[in-house]
């Protein structure tokens, strides 16, 4: 083993995956996080197996699964006609095929089961209350030797304040998209919703997405459309301006869906978009970005948890066995041919999910005409993924 300890900033996802994931190579960490308690913004999250999979190595599947669950199929249907154009099978068919389950859970399951493994583990040290800024910040160093250890790793989300002092790194820019996210009892839910599948609805410059949570007996809805930079932040206020762009891009929808959203836009989480380009991921010496910090994506392969968690096992397992600068290098050219696959996969599925006129025509027909093991074959090296041990 190289290194005996590192420094993890942010305690979401990513930082306490790492944390799991260096602790399983009885590696210490302490992870410092910002917010004085750990509340996980969002809702729904989507769980394919090449994340599940990692899961289960890290000792935390059990206590999630016990409340997810685990949707018949994956469906895109029509957002005009509500016909359904194509189903994946993944309930049973998943496991067999790419060795671990695809779920469907809300993410304050996930964050709370992560959390409950990390304060449990006596190699992991959590810091709340406390921001991280600067590589070189006085609560980053042991007492009494004043030394940093060898590692620090910035997991500090999107907005990273660490990545100032990545030379080369990644720009933040807005994708001009929208994220409107809501909740409501599956009781209350339209007769048009199917409560045992996953489903992306489609239509011009827009898509929708809805799946139940089991752990709350509601039914969690992504509407993406676009909308106007609103600044940094994740969950801003929306203004009367995002909302008639919001419901000029849904007009022309099938009027269940229109009545749907109408009646939910004003109290929607209003969830403003921002992609993290391409860029260098560490400083040649001791800082790494991992997660959003280097990544952030838009969310058409719904992957970008599925990332955070590849980041931090594969992270873990090269800490174990190499010195910190090779690390860092085998880190970076690991992540970044992976993210490129998967940011490649991201704006194929947004070109067909916002299709208009004879596109959306022609897809709604190629779409109608493959199987589900036609669809399963394309996503063998996207689920099927083994992190490297």
């Amino acid at each position: 083993m190289q290194t005996s300890r590192v420094a993890i900033v942010g305690g979401g996802i990513a930082g306490l995956c790492t944390a799991l994931s260096c602790a399983h190579h009885g590696i210490s960490s302490t992870v410092y996080e910002k917010s004085p308690q750990l509340e996980e913004v969002g809702a729904g999250l989507q769980l394919s197996p090449n994340a599940t999979a990692i899961l289960k190595e890290l000792g935390v599947l059990d206590s999630i699964s016990r409340n997810w669950l685990e949707p018949q199929t994956v469906a895109l249907a029509s957002g005009t006609t509500l016909k359904t154009l194509a189903s994946i099978p993944v309930e049973s068919h998943a496991r067999s095929r790419w060795g671990a389950p695809y779920a469907v859970l809300h993410r304050a399951t996930l964050q709370q089961a992560l959390l409950n493994a990390v304060l449990t583990n006596p190699l992991i040290r959590l810091v709340l209350g406390q921001r991280v800024e600067s590589p070189d910040a006085q609560i980053l160093r042991d007492e009494p030797s004043g030394e940093r250890p060898p590692l620090l790793i910035a997991a500090d989300g999107v907005w990273s304040r660490l990545r100032n002092y990545v030379s080369g790194g990644p720009d933040v820019v807005f994708t001009g998209n929208i994220a409107w996210r809501f909740t409501m009892p599956c009781s209350a839910a339209p007769d048009f919703i199917d409560c045992s599948r996953v489903t992306a609805y489609l239509g011009s410059s827009a898509h929708m997405v809805v799946y139940p949570l089991k752990e709350m007996d509601s039914i969690n809805i992504v509407a993406i459309a676009a909308g106007v930079d609103p600044g940094e932040g994740w969950a801003a206020r929306s203004d009367e301006s995002q909302q008639s762009l919001f419901a000029k891009a849904f007009s022309s929808w099938n009027p269940e869906i229109r009545a749907l959203l109408d009646a939910r836009t004003a109290t929607a989480t209003f969830w403003p978009l921002f992609e993290a380009g391409v860029g260098r991921w560490h400083n040649e010496r001791d800082l790494l970005l991992i997660g959003d910090a280097a990544h952030a994506m838009m969310p058409f392969s719904a992957q970008g948890a599925a990332m955070a968690i590849e980041d931090a096992y594969e992270l873990g397992n090269l800490v174990a066995r190499l010195p910190v600068p090779e690390v860092l290098v085998r880190f970076e050219a690991i992540r970044q041919e992976r993210i490129r696959k998967v940011r490649h996969r991201g704006v194929l599925n947004k070109f067909a999910y916002h299709a208009q006129g004879p596109v959306r025509l022609g897809r709604d027909m190629v779409l109608s005409l493959r199987s589900g093991d036609s669809f399963a074959r394309d996503l063998d090296w996207l689920y099927g993924y083994r992190a490297s041990a």
